[in-house]
């Protein structure tokens, strides 16, 4: 099904994806099996393995394939998210590929697509939300209160030409006043529309799924994309000195502020050095300290041993 499914895209998605993917996760080959039917989906999978490029992927080469005749319905694709942190999702999953994409199809001697993106949230100047109701993008992305104002204002002509939600995080309104709230939006939408858009949603592990499927599309049938997953645990328990008994005096106190003075010796100076290695060698770390004020002392001592580290010299 890997293989197959991939030959649904256009030639310059498919190069693109070939070009940075070694193959579809199985939650987005199954997600391409089921939207590319135009029927709605559910799309289960944990975080990290690419629902949400799944659904944008699919959505971008349509758009790519068949640009908008009538600049008034230019918008066909709506990604609600209840996040309002949207940049990073715009920018990972959606700008990015339509720039590969782009460059994909000027190697194979194809049209470069023209795809648009607008952002509207609480965040959204007044000029851009008037430049979208004059001039609608081809995807809009926003949250389920700003879809709701959307709705409620003259902006809503802009959206007649939407044929595809995706509502993203839907885990985290299914079963909330909010959620009560969006799904009545939805709704409200596809009564503005020629013909029902198709809706897809993205979830995190979430039960019962049934129920989450009924909230998304309304009770309508929807395809259920649920791959088995296994989660991978890898738990190290490391003591940063090679003996405990050796570290020092009878004082036996691991509290207290970091010292390197031999009078009082402590674990904490081997803890410390530690940490900042696995810093060093991480791109993220999270340390979890018993207080706030051992996390501000650590953090102090981190920074300190940093600068001994890069200038040679002590700090301050």
């Amino acid at each position: 099904m890997t293989a197959d499914v991939l030959e649904r895209f256009s030639a310059a998605t498919q190069a693109w994806f070939r070009g940075n993917f070694d193959a579809p996760t199985p939650a987005q080959a199954g997600a391409w099996e089921s939207i590319s039917t135009g029927r709605h989906a559910l799309v289960v999978a944990p975080t990290g393995s690419g629902k949400t490029l799944a659904a944008f992927l699919w959505a971008l080469d349509r758009l790519a394939a068949a640009p908008a005749e009538d600049p008034a319905t230019r918008c066909r694709v709506l990604y609600i998210s209840p996040l309002k942190a949207l940049a990073v999702d715009v920018e990972r999953n959606l700008r990015a590929p339509l720039v590969g994409i782009g460059h994909a199809a000027e190697r194979l001697g194809l049209p470069r697509p023209d795809v648009t993106v607008a952002v509207r949230s609480g965040d959204t100047p007044p000029e851009e939300r008037r430049a979208f109701a004059r001039t609608p993008a081809d995807v809009l992305i926003t949250t389920p209160e700003s879809l709701f104002l959307l709705l409620t204002s003259s902006a809503r002509e802009a959206l007649r030409g939407v044929e595809t939600v995706i509502v993203d995080e839907i885990h985290a309104v299914a079963g909330t006043k909010r959620g009560a709230h969006l799904a009545l939006s939805l709704e409200r939408l596809d009564a503005l529309l020629p013909q029902p858009a198709q809706r897809i949603g993205l979830s995190a592990t979430v039960r019962p799924v049934s129920e989450v499927g009924r909230f998304l599309t309304g009770g309508r049938p929807v395809d259920v994309v649920a791959p088995p997953s296994e989660k991978r645990w890898q738990l190290d328990v490391v003591v940063p000195v090679p003996d405990l008994a050796a570290i020092g005096d009878s004082t036996g106190d691991l509290s207290g502020p970091a010292t390197s003075d031999p009078s009082r010796t402590s674990v904490w100076p081997h803890v410390e050095e530690r940490i900042l290695d696995l810093v060093v060698a991480h791109r993220s770390t999270l340390v979890f300290a018993n207080s706030r004020r051992l996390a501000e002392r650590l953090t102090a001592r981190l920074n300190e041993l940093w600068w001994e580290r890069t200038t040679g010299e002590a700090p301050d």
